[in-house]
Order: structure tokens, then C-alpha cells, then sequence
């Protein structure tokens, strides 16, 4: 009869236990879940679909304003730098970034919407519209 109530005891110990776990897991989940889309809803309002163009004006001195969204609006910012160069503005029809160094022939762009991320990595300068001095 004892060992009866003692393996009844067990098995309803570990059901609980379980439950709490699957309950905690879900209660995490669910947190997450809603922390992920408040993050998306909040990065919507300030940040644009295509945001190169939006993380390039934080990456200058005076914040240029909304127009310059556009990765094609950098093509008239500042003056023109007459070439690729560290340090200056590379833009392309629909994207824009900054060259930050030079190595092995090939210029090293820092820039944000990189495959959805801030990328910092070796980019072709083909089909470049302008390259500005800020």
C-alpha cells in the first residue's frame, strides 16, 4: 500500500512539474512573442522598409531629414568626393552606404539594410551614382 501512494505521489509530482514547465515555457514564449512584434511595430514608425538611407543620417553629423531615406537623395549630399576614398559616401540607385577602409583592392562598406542588418564588409563599387565628402 505504501509503495502504492509513494508511486502515486511521484507520478503526480513530475505531471506538475511538467505543467509548470510547459506553463513557464509558454509564459516566456509569449513574452517573447509579444516583445518581438512591440519591437517591430516600434521600429516601423521610425525606420522605413528599405533603411539604409534612414541609417546613413545617423551616421553623419546633422542629420540630413526624412528625404534622405531615399538611398538615391545621398547623391546630392555634401560635395562630391570625385572618387571612391575612405571615408566617403558611396551611393548607388538604391542603396547607400559608407567606405570605411580599403584591403586587397577592395573598398569596405559599412551599412545599414546588409541582408536586414548593419553590415560592415567588402562591397563592389560597380554601378555606384556618386561618392560624397560629408
Amino acid at each position: 500500500m505504501f509503495r502504492n501512494v509513494l508511486a502515486a505521489t511521484a507520478v503526480l509530482c513530475a505531471c506538475v512539474t511538467t505543467a509548470e514547465a510547459k506553463s513557464r515555457h509558454h509564459h516566456r514564449q509569449s513574452h517573447y512573442h509579444h516583445h518581438h512584434r512591440h519591437s517591430a511595430s516600434h521600429q516601423a514608425a521610425g525606420r522605413p522598409r528599405a533603411w539604409c538611407g534612414w541609417f546613413m543620417r545617423g551616421q553623419v553629423g546633422s542629420d540630413p531629414g526624412p528625404s534622405f531615406n531615399l538611398a538615391r537623395s545621398w547623391a546630392s549630399y555634401g560635395s562630391n568626393a570625385g572618387g571612391p576614398q575612405v571615408g566617403a559616401i558611396v551611393v548607388w540607385r538604391h542603396h547607400v552606404g559608407k567606405i570605411v577602409g580599403h584591403e586587397n583592392g577592395q573598398w569596405i562598406i559599412q551599412s545599414g539594410n546588409d541582408g536586414h542588418a548593419v553590415r560592415t564588409r567588402p562591397r563592389s563599387i560597380a554601378g555606384a551614382i556618386a561618392f560624397r565628402r560629408a
